[in-house]
């Protein structure tokens, strides 16, 4: 008997536990305003407008739309001089990756990579969409820093290296 109240127990405290753990949901920060919807996305859910004061009425006097941006905003000299860059090519454990950058008006107007692992059919299908990808990442931050292709991880690092040595050669 004693051995089925401390089993009864125990698996009573775990329920408990289990049920009362919370899991973060907001793990991935929020999204940037969506252009000219008035929408943010978070990793809860979307809302729109804003949201009003504490104690004040709903639609009192407040806009619940955000206007739409007319431009967006300039992009910072990069300070790279004209020309096109090679980046040494960078070993990875598929196979060496080789990025060339073309400067055009001191920003990266061209993104090639010049060698890339394709080995075997999964290099080819992998490749296939992670060096556009990454290519248009580039072309968009007009630097390093950008996010890696999932599945394309060892790929991506082999990029992001030799792409910031061919930015450092623009760089003089």
């Amino acid at each position: 008997m004693k051995k089925i109240v401390i089993a009864l127990l125990t698996t009573i405290s775990g329920v408990v536990l289990l049920f009362s753990y919370r899991t973060s949901t907001e793990a991935i920060p929020p999204t940037s305003l969506a252009a000219g919807t008035g929408t943010t996305t978070t990793g809860t859910g979307t809302s729109s407008g804003t949201v009003p004061p504490a104690g004040s009425a709903p639609g009192a006097g407040q806009s619940t739309a955000h206007p739409a941006p007319s431009a967006p905003p300039p992009v910072a000299s990069t300070g790279l001089m004209d020309g096109t860059y090679q980046g040494p090519s960078t070993s990875t454990r598929w196979g060496p990756v080789q990025v060339q950058i073309t400067v055009s008006g001191g920003k990266v107007t061209d993104v090639q990579a010049i060698d890339y692992p394709t080995e075997n059919g999964r290099d080819q299908q992998i490749n296939s969409y992670a060096i556009p990808r990454l290519a248009t990442e580039v072309l968009a931050a007009q630097s390093a820093t950008i996010d890696m292709v999932s599945g394309a991880t060892v790929t991506s690092r082999g990029y992001i290296t030799s792409l910031q040595s061919a930015l450092d050669q623009a760089k003089g």
